[in-house]
Formats: C-alpha cells, structure tokens, sequence
C-alpha cells in the first residue's frame, strides 16, 4: 500500500480526509501537525484525533523558531502588508508545506495530500511550494470530490470521525497573527461580535492609562523590548500580549482572493501592528528618500509574492537581498505609546541616523539660505511651461 502524508489539524477538513484518503484511494496515511505558534490544546489536539480516527503514524513538527526567524522577520524587514494588514497565515503556509515535504521523503511516500477547499487560497500556497521541492502526487480530496460542509459533517458522522462543535468560526492561529471567517460573519454587514476575538481587547476594556515602550532593532530585526533582550518567539508574544491589551491589532476587511473572489476577513495582528509600526519609524531617519519610496514598491510586491503563495519565486529571494543591504543601517531605538486602540510614536535614535538636528534648526546659518534662490527659480519649470502654453484663454 502506497503512503501519503496529510498536513493534518485536526479540523473538519483534515479529519475527514485522513478516511477519504483511506476508502477512496486505498493509501496508508501518515499525518503531521507543523507548530507555528498555535495555542497549545491545537498542538496536542491533533496528534489525539488522528490516533482516534486511526492514521497509521502522526508526526508534531516544532517549527517556531524557524518561522520566527526566517519568515516573520524577512516580513518585518520588508513591511510586508497586504491590502493593509499583517500576513500571519499566508506567511506560515510554506513552511508548513516545505515540513511536510522533507517528511513524506523521510518517509518514502508518494503522495502528499491536504484539506482545501478549491475556494481558498491556501490550495495555492501548498501545492506551489510543495511541487517546488517534491515530485509526489498532491490529492485534495476535498476539493476533488466537490465535497460541501454539510456533506463532509454527515461523513464525519457516518465514520465516528470526531468534529471540533465548540467552535463558531473557521480560525486559524500562528505566532505572528490570528484570522477569523466563516458564519455570520460572511455577511459584510454583520458587525464582528466581541467574542470571535481572543488576542485584543476592545478599546472600551483597554486600559485608561497609555503604556510607554521602547523598542531596539539591529539591522531591522526588532531585538529588544525596554532593555530586555528576547529570542524571536519570546519577543514576537510579548509583543502580541502588549498590543492586544490595548485593543491594538484588530483587522476587518473584505480582501481579494487569488482565484479573484471577495472575501470578509477579520484578523487579530497585535503584535505584527506594533513592530512594523515601529520598524518603519526608525526606516524614516536611517533611509534615503529614494530607498524610502522603493521600500514601498518592495513591501506590495513582496506581501502580494506572499499572499499568492510564491514563496520560492526567485523574486522574493532577489527582493530579500535588495532589503536585507538596505536594512543593514536600520538598527536603533524607537519609543512607541499604546493607548486604547492607538499607537504614536514618540521618539526614535539611531546610530546611522541621517537626521541633522543643527541643520534643520531655524538658527542655523552653515547652510546659507541665500543659495536656494536660483533652485527654486527654477523649480517646477515645467509644470509652469504647460500653465503658459497649454492653458491659454
């Protein structure tokens, strides 16, 4: 019997799956569980239902610090915003298929299956990392037999499969952001009620007093909170825990699919608000103006290589090197206050800083005023041209 490895979560999809894979394509099926950051009952919840369910072995596959690292942090780097938010989910996508994929060679499968749906995206981000580095199959078999929710519970229900009913919405949770749809909230004029959010209070329950911090980044990489030096996945939560308490990180928004459907999104991005917030603060005074409006273009572009699921597109690897030389004089200190959903920044320093205070200042007189007459003369001569010639009475 041929093996198949299912990047499993013990959802709906996933569980239902592990017996299609079994009745229907007559395969042994190995399932995996890639640890991102999600709580920890999701973590051990899967490994206890594909025991139930009755996979032939489940592997839980710790890459934290991997996608704090090497994922999150070229994110960070290049202000990867998509639409305006944080990726958390687009971004664990890959890793998690590039897990599974050194996995199904460890284990000499020759397949390698999922649960999408073939209306979402993550079809996409699966299957094009995994054809990246893998020649095994890819079986859907959702999506191949046109399977609908309702379809899939009476499945689950005829084979014992056990279903999480406690949850209201589709979430999916990461280290670095938490997404929620699904429901009501497939209605854009349903307001998203309070308690679909787990990671941010609302700004009514937020503190009334602000919280003052300060935080240090080498290279862009954020490194320190108020003097304390944190690994990635320590400083990524309490990051997370300090935006959330005050009411800091919430998205709703109607997003475009890849497959070009619109689609209600709310997202909980606490701490991916706060460090990108503050890393692009300390770009304005280390950054030329030309690199600043570059990193504009690099931080669609990179975001939408994300979103769209071509992590391993060559651009992405010569957009990391352009960012990564740029980055190389964003290192320094920025002061940031949380207060009730909002976020200023108070001061920022830096020791490649092409900030002059002396030569700003009113009182300066090393840069003789006198000088700029004829640039300004000449300022515009264009635009002033068209006004003479094109807009005669």
């Amino acid at each position: 019997m041929e093996k198949v490895v299912l990047a499993f979560s013990g959802g709906l999809d996933t569980s239902v799956c592990v017996k299609l894979l079994e009745e229907k394509y007559d395969m042994e099926v190995i399932t995996a569980c890639v640890d991102v950051g999600q709580p920890e009952d999701e973590i051990e919840r899967p490994g206890m239902v594909a025991n139930k369910i009755g996979s032939f072995k489940h592997y839980t596959i710790d890459a934290k610090d991997e996608f704090a690292s090497e994922f999150i942090f070229k994110a960070v780097k290049a202000n990867a915003m998509y639409e305006g938010y944080p990726l958390s989910t687009a971004l664990a996508r890959p890793l998690i298929a590039m897990k599974i994929v050194e996995l199904a060679e460890k284990e000499g499968a020759t397949a390698i299956a999922h649960g999408c749906t073939g209306k979402g995206n993550d079809q996409f981000r699966f299957e094009s990392t995994i054809r990246s580095g893998s020649v095994c199959d890819i079986i859907a078999p959702v999506r191949d037999l046109n399977l609908t929710r309702t379809e899939e519970m009476e499945y689950a229900k005829s084979h014992g499969i056990p279903t999480p009913s406690d949850k209201l919405y589709s979430i999916d949770e990461n280290l670095w952001g938490r997404s929620i749809e699904g429901d009501i909230l497939e209605d854009p004029m349903v307001e998203t009620p309070e308690e679909a959010f787990s990671w941010t209070r609302s700004s009514e329950d937020a503190p009334d007093e602000a919280q003052i911090i300060e935080m240090e980044f080498e290279e862009g990489v954020p490194v320190a909170i108020d003097g304390d030096k944190m690994a990635p996945v320590q400083l990524i939560r309490e990051c997370n825990r300090i935006a959330g308490i005050h009411a800091i990180g919430r998205v709703d928004i109607v997003e475009d699919r890849i497959i070009g459907l619109k689609s209600r999104e709310n997202y909980e991005t606490p701490g991916a608000v706060l460090i990108i917030t503050a890393h692009k603060a300390l770009e304005q005074i280390t950054l030329t103006r030309e690199e600043l409006k570059f990193a504009e273009t690099i931080s669609q572009t990179y975001a939408e290589l994300v979103y769209n699921g071509l992590w391993h597109e060559p651009l992405r690897e010569d957009l990391d090197a352009i960012v990564d030389k740029m980055q190389r004089r964003v290192s320094g200190k920025v002061r940031v206050k949380l207060h009730k959903g909002g976020m200023r920044i108070l001061g920022r320093e830096a020791p490649f800083s092409l900030y002059s205070q002396d030569a700003v200042s009113f009182e300066d007189k090393e840069l003789d005023q006198r000088e700029m007459a004829g640039m300004v003369k000449n300022y515009g001569l264009q635009a002033a041209c068209y006004q003479k010639v094109c807009k005669k009475d």
